[in-house]
Order: C-alpha cells, then sequence, then structure tokens
C-alpha cells in the first residue's frame, strides 16, 4: 500500500503548527524568569513574601565597615570600594527574589521575554522607569551600560559578556541580546547588570577610581555627604520612581544608610557599644555568648537577633597560592591543613560552639554527599578519573585532630606527607633536597582580630616542625591590590557561594584567572574536570542535572586541598538598636545580600 503523501503532509504541516504554537507561548513577555520551572509568586503579586509591605519610611542606620575606599564607582577593577554601593546604589532590569534559588522579577523592565532555548532574551523597559535627575532610562542608556561594563568594566563581567553575540533595540523600550553559545543562565545574567546614565558618561574615563564623579543612578538611594577612606552615605530619594512597584514594596524603608569605616575590628565593637552604630554583626559565637551584657542590651536599647538561613557554606580560611612552587604538590597542601589545629583553634576562638566547612556546597542540597560518588555524579567525573586529587571519586574527608593544642596526630601525618612531598626536618628546618627552608608569608586585614588570633595560632604551630611562616597585617586597599594581581603565598580568603552557582564558577575557578588579575580563583587552580562541571551546570535541563553536577564541582573543590576551611555558622548574629526591625519571614537566603538593611524599618521615636 502506497503511503497517502498528501495525508502525511497534511499531519506535518499540522504538528509543525503545534510546535510553533509552543514556542510562540513559550516565548511570550512575562514578568518573572526563573533558572528551573516557573516563578513562584504570580503576575499580580503584591510583594516579595520577605519584606513587611506596610513598613514606615524614616530613620537611618549607622554600619560599621572593615577597612577603607578609595572610590565610589564599584564596576572598576582598581579600587576599593564600598561593598553596598554596587548592590544598594544602582538598579538593573530584574531584580532577585531571596526566598528563590535564582527568579528574577521585573524592576526597571516591566518583562522579560526569551526563547525556549534561551539563546535570546528580551526586555521591556518601563515607560515610569528613571534616573535620580528625573531623565528617562532609554534602550540606549541600556545598550551602553551592557558594553561598557562588557568591555571595560570590572571582570565580573567580562566573562559573560563574551558570549554575547549581538544587543540590539528592537522598539522605542525593548532591547534584545542574542547569546553565541549554550548557556541557559545568561538570560538571568543579562537581567542583573547594573543600568548607568551614558550622559553622565560622556567625555569621561570610564575606569578610572576616585571621587570626582558621584553617580547618577536609578536606585532608590543616591550617594550623599562622604569622606574619602572614613564614610559614605546612602540617602534615601523621596522622589525614587519605583516606590509603588510590588517588587520595591516594604524595601528601601530607611532615610539613610551611613557606613562608618575601623581599620581595627575591636575599635569598630567598641564604637557600637558606645552608640556610634546601631548595627553590628557578630561573626564569633563566644563573644557573642560573653561580651553582650553591656548597659544597652541589659536596658534593651540594643537587641540581639539571630537569623537563620540555608545557603551554602561557601569558603573560608587560608587559602594557598599555588603559582608559588612552594604550594604545587597536594602533599604539602594536606600536611599544613592537618597541621591547623581546627579543633584547639575553635574550642579557643569560637568556645567549640561552630562546625567546621566541610565543603564548598555543605549547608545545603547542593553539597557533595559522604563517600564514594555515585550515580550521576561518578559519571560526569569518571572522564577525568587519571587527573583527579585522591579522594575526588573515593571521598574526602579533613583531617580531624584529637582536640589538644599538641595535635601529635595532625604533625605525624604531616610530616609524613612533607617527606613524601620531598621535604624533611634537618638542624631543626623543614627543607628540601637542595637545602631551601620551608617559609612562606600569610596575608591577613588589619582589622580582622578574629583572623588574626587563629592565624597567630597556626604560625606557632609550625614551630616546632621548622616551617617559618610570617603573619603580616596589612590594610584593605594593600592587601586588595596584592590578592588581585596573586601577589601572595597564603592569605585570608572567603568566597560566598549561593543556591544557584553559575557563570561566576568560571570566573572563582577557572583557568584563564592563574594569569588574568582580578578573579577569585586566588588559588591559582586549574583543573578541567572543575571547568567540565560548570558547563554542565550551564546546560543543564532539568534541576536533578544541575545539583549532580555541582556535587561532583564541590567533590574536585574541597580534594584540591587548596584552602585550609575554618568554621562556619547557619545563622546571622545581628545586634542593633531596638527601633530597627525585620519582618518575621526570612527568606531562604537569611542574612544576605538586599536584607539588611534593605527590608528593616525604623520605629525610633520621632
Amino acid at each position: 500500500m502506497k503511503p497517502d503523501i498528501f495525508q502525511i503532509t497534511r499531519q506535518s504541516i499540522c504538528a509543525l503548527g503545534i510546535v510553533l504554537a509552543a514556542g510562540v507561548a513559550h516565548a511570550e513577555p512575562k514578568h518573572g524568569l526563573s533558572m528551573y520551572g516557573e516563578p513562584a509568586l504570580p503576575h499580580d503579586f503584591v510583594s516579595l513574601p520577605y519584606v513587611n509591605p506596610d513598613a514606615p519610611k524614616g530613620g537611618r542606620i549607622v554600619l560599621g565597615e572593615s577597612g577603607s575606599f578609595t572610590s565610589l564607582n564599584p564596576h572598576m577593577q582598581k579600587s576599593q570600594v564600598p561593598w553596598m554601593l554596587r548592590f544598594y546604589g544602582y538598579e538593573s532590569l530584574m531584580g532577585r527574589s531571596y526566598d528563590e534559588p535564582f527568579t528574577l522579577y521585573g524592576l526597571l523592565a516591566e518583562s522579560v521575554e526569551t526563547s525556549p532555548d534561551r539563546d535570546w532574551v528580551e526586555f521591556t523597559l518601563r515607560p515610569e522607569a528613571k534616573f535620580a535627575d528625573g531623565t528617562p532610562v532609554t534602550v540606549e542608556d541600556v545598550i551602553w551600560s551592557y558594553e561598557t561594563l562588557g568591555t571595560i568594566g570590572h571582570p565580573r563581567y567580562l566573562g559573560a559578556w563574551s558570549k554575547v553575540d549581538k544587543i540590539e533595540a528592537t522598539g522605542e523600550r525593548t532591547v534584545r541580546l542574542t547569546f553565541n553559545i549554550d548557556d541557559r543562565e545568561l538570560a538571568l545574567i543579562m537581567g542583573m547588570r547594573p543600568i548607568l546614565k551614558k550622559a553622565q558618561w560622556d567625555g569621561q574615563e570610564f575606569n578610572q577610581g576616585g571621587f570626582d564623579i558621584i553617580p547618577i543612578t536609578t536606585a532608590p538611594y543616591q550617594i550623599g555627604d562622604f569622606d574619602a577612606g572614613k564614610y559614605v552615605t546612602l540617602v534615601r530619594n523621596p522622589d525614587y520612581w519605583g516606590k509603588d512597584l510590588p517588587f520595591m514594596k516594604g524595601k528601601a524603608n530607611l532615610d539613610e544608610i551611613r557606613m562608618e569605616f575601623y581599620l581595627d575590628g575591636s575599635v569598630m565593637f567598641e564604637a557600637f557599644k558606645a552608640g556610634l552604630l546601631t548595627s553590628f554583626r557578630e561573626g564569633n559565637s563566644a563573644k557573642w555568648d560573653t561580651q553582650y551584657g553591656f548597659d544597652a542590651v541589659t536596658r534593651g536599647d540594643i537587641t540581639k537577633s539571630e537569623i537563620p538561613h540555608q545557603r551554602p557554606t561557601g569558603i573560608e580560611g587560608f587559602v594557598m597560592n599555588t603559582r608559588n612552587p612552594l604550594f604545587e604538590d597536594w602533599r604539602v597542601r594536606e600536611a599544613l591543613i592537618s597541621l591547623y589545629n581546627f579543633e584547639a583553634i575553635n574550642d579557643t576562638i569560637t568556645g567549640g560552639a561552630l562546625p567546621r566547612i566541610t565543603s564548598y556546597f555543605s549547608n545545603s542540597p547542593l553539597g557533595m554527599l559522604a563517600g564514594p560518588a555515585e550515580g550521576r555524579v561518578a559519571e560526569l567525573l569518571a572522564p577525568f578519573a587519571d587527573t583527579l586529587k585522591p579522594g575526588t571519586l573515593e571521598g574526602y574527608t579533613l583531617p580531624v585532630s584529637d582536640g589538644t593544642l599538641t595535635n601529635r596526630k595532625g604533625i605525624r601525618r604531616a610530616v609524613a606527607l612533607f617527606k613524601e612531598a620531598g621535604w624533611e626536618i634537618k638542624d631543626h628546618v623543614m627543607q628540601n633536597a637542595e637545602g631551601t627552608p620551608f617559609a612562606f608569608e600569610i596575608l591577613v586585614n588589619t582589622g580582622a582580630d578574629e583572623n588574626l588570633r587563629m592565624g597567630n595560632m597556626f604560625v606557632e604551630s609550625l614551630v616546632p616542625l621548622g616551617i617559618d611562616a610570617t603573619l603580616t597585617r596589612i590594610d584593605s586597599p594593600q592587601l586588595k591590590e596584592r590578592t588581585q594581581v596573586y601577589d601572595f603565598e597564603m592569605a585570608y580568603y572567603q568566597v560566598g557561594l549561593s543556591l544557584s552557582p553559575g557563570n561566576e564558577q568560571m570566573l572563582y575557578w577557572g583557568h584563564e584567572g592563574i594569569e588574568n588579575p582580578g578573579t577569585r580563583n586566588w588559588m591559582g587552580m586549574n583543573e578541567p574536570a572543575a571547568e567540565a562541571m560548570i558547563d554542565v551546570m550551564l546546560t543543564a535541563e532539568s534541576q536533578d542535572e544541575f545539583q549532580a553536577a555541582v556535587r561532583a564541582l564541590d567533590r574536585v573543590l574541597i580534594s584540591g586541598r587548596y584552602v585550609i576551611p575554618f568554621a562556619y555558622s547557619n545563622i546571622a548574629r545581628i545586634a542593633h538598636d531596638s527601633s530597627l526591625k525585620y519582618p518575621e519571614h526570612v527568606p531562604i537566603y537569611g542574612d544576605w545580600i538586599m536584607y539588611h538593611p534593605d527590608v528593616w524599618w525604623s520605629e525610633e521615636t520621632k
């Protein structure tokens, strides 16, 4: 029987129509965009779930910050900038909900549209969006901002921009970005770029530091008074264009946010006790329990709040720079981790109350599971089996001491590892076959008192092995200057990680960071397996595949033994003026970016 070619053609056309209709249905403008699935909030949501939409406006908060600052432009590499300016001083086309792993809702853009494959994304600007000087936000501003940040801006913007094939105006208020690579996260990443006022930078050098140009932005806060390196204020704009947006309801409640800078952490704490600061984050649980009995607390003028979170631990500790031959061998790095007597140090510093970071994504569903790699995680790592560090596939756990100051178990293990790597103690000095002593410098921020204490205890524990370690206190600008170009041997290091890791991971761990300055790859790692896992993360079409890739990456990172991990806490401890309040519902990210003081408010007596 011959086939009915006309019937087949009609069926094919019908099927094609269904596919095209489905594509059109998926590529329609929406109020939000999620990495996987649909946004949790409907198009007509009233406010984010973790805000008080009826919060009063007014009052102020005074925060203490470590170090100093040399510029007010947070989008360039060459200067030290108050961290809050990047987040509180600028707005993007879309804003993030921190009660979801990775979902964006319209901010400067009223809608977002993307193809089913997410090979392009299109934003439609709100007609009412305005800069603080009253001028409208235009497509021209958007395109200029993306091109400028992507070419001469901070390195955090450069990697994603290289994946953009073109950016174009598709209407009076619409702009489209087309991508040149399969990367599902790009549609969201591009919704989070800060939008700058093009006209303000005409004839100006964008990537220069200093204080000559005060940015004009669309944000609810604008830079007010400042004294270079000492303090800066953010002042709420009463004519802020977006104050009635559902996304902004209950946010930006305080009239003024003031950041005071201190070079010494102890001085900063005393300033808080004296009432010069109105909010203080405490990272030391023992200090929280024992040193907050001063009068303002007992009177009730100061409230102690503990705010939980469900995000990954990230990594915090002393990082070893493998660009230095001293730290090239993983056995040397493992030896130093064994010599860091975490149990005794943790007991001294925190009273033993805090657990240790066990992997980069621990404390979350993305963290590696104990024991050998299994299932999809094992499959993803299998092609790299010959190059993986010991423990990646089999399972890696950090060495544990007996808790005593002598740490005999750790010392015995370290000596054996050093010997395997070609280092032995001769004439009371750890040295290699050529007689070169094992000596290095640890950089720590001048104001980080707790890190200094931990560093001193670590240095003292190395003396019996003939290791000459020097702890160097250095101020923030100098620390940034040296770490930006990887001019250090060992240094205090911290990277916060989210529940939706993506493109930024290549900036953290990619091989280009070995030589390119300004990345977070301070350790100089070059792990093809890590980059392959990041690629899988970026192209995964299901949550299960994404989770497996992150867990595999977690194994590569922790078994690389690049960082001597510290402790972590799954709560934030904030002591604050009792007039400062926050909503009962806490987002899954807890005390994270755009939480404190963004959703807080003041009930101070007028």
